[in-house]
């Protein structure tokens, strides 16, 4: 396919809510793709779990960049990654974009936290003057290539400094010329309401995993990254684990095979997968 994955994805918002399922690997967006999804969102936090460490700023651009190629090559969907905080200043900031572009995504979002940053459902984030972030955003939009890249900037300001100061920060960021915006940390349904109200009319990300996506068009959100899908993986991996820990056995639904993912990867839908 031959138009650029930040075209695509640009049809697709155009068009309403954009639901983006967390991945961290191939098999993940293959599996995003078979079950329907419209595009997949790279995980940050999966990422450096994917290497066995906590999202803390311990996997630099390099990794996650090459992981962002690997998501990118194994589906024709547009990807949207995380590349943290653009891993320094504004000069870092065009070399991430320069790399993620190389890599075949389709959006990337920058935060404004100060570097080693922190999971933005973790406590404990510091944020960078919103001066700062502004020149950070300028700069990946005059790094990018192809103007169809969609760059994302995320607030992390909620937690350490505040609702006004997050919602004010958003702002500025899409005056400097983001084209989503996200506050992040949102860990309930009153909070989300609020940023959604409080924040109406701006192009508008949500990190979650408490809404519906009906709940999430009705609130103006314009692309939804599902972190739920996340979460069930590695809860279900862990439930899987203790089965097999306790009873010798791990229980499986007819189709469950090795035949049907072996389907997925070489480009089917899989229709018997195990339900």
């Amino acid at each position: 396919m031959s138009e650029h994955p930040g075209a695509r994805l640009r049809a697709l918002l155009s068009e309403g809510l954009v639901v983006a399922p967390f991945v961290f690997d191939g098999v993940q967006a293959k599996l995003a793709e078979a079950a329907g999804f419209a595009a997949v969102y790279m995980s940050g936090f999966g990422t450096a779990a994917s290497w066995g460490l906590p999202d803390r700023g311990l996997i630099g651009l390099g990794e996650m960049a090459a992981n962002a190629a690997r998501v990118a090559a194994a589906t024709r969907l547009p990807v949207i990654a995380d590349a943290d905080t653009g891993y320094g200043n504004e000069a870092n900031v065009a070399r991430t974009v320069e790399l993620y572009e190389r890599a075949g995504v389709a959006a990337l979002h920058i935060e404004d936290q100060e570097w080693p940053k922190r999971c933005g459902f973790l406590e404990g984030k510091r944020v960078i003057p919103a001066e700062e972030m502004e020149a950070k955003v300028r700069a990946a939009i005059a790094a990018r290539r192809d103007r169809e890249t969609v760059i994302i900037a995320r607030t992390d300001a909620l937690a350490p400094l505040g609702r006004a100061e997050a919602a004010a920060r958003a702002r500025r960021y899409a005056a400097a010329g983001a084209d989503l915006v996200f506050v992040d940390g949102l860990k309930d349904r009153e909070t989300i309401a609020w940023a959604a109200a409080e924040l109406r009319g701006l192009p508008l990300v949500l990190n979650s995993w408490l809404l519906t996506p009906a709940e999430a068009a009705a609130l103006g959100f314009r692309l939804y990254l599902h972190l739920g899908v996340m979460l069930r993986h590695f809860q279900a991996f862990r439930a899987t684990l203790e089965e097999l820990r306790a009873t010798g056995r791990v229980a499986l639904e007819r189709g469950a095979g090795v035949e049907w993912i072996t389907q997925v990867l070489e480009g089917g839908q899989a229709d018997d997968a195990g339900g």
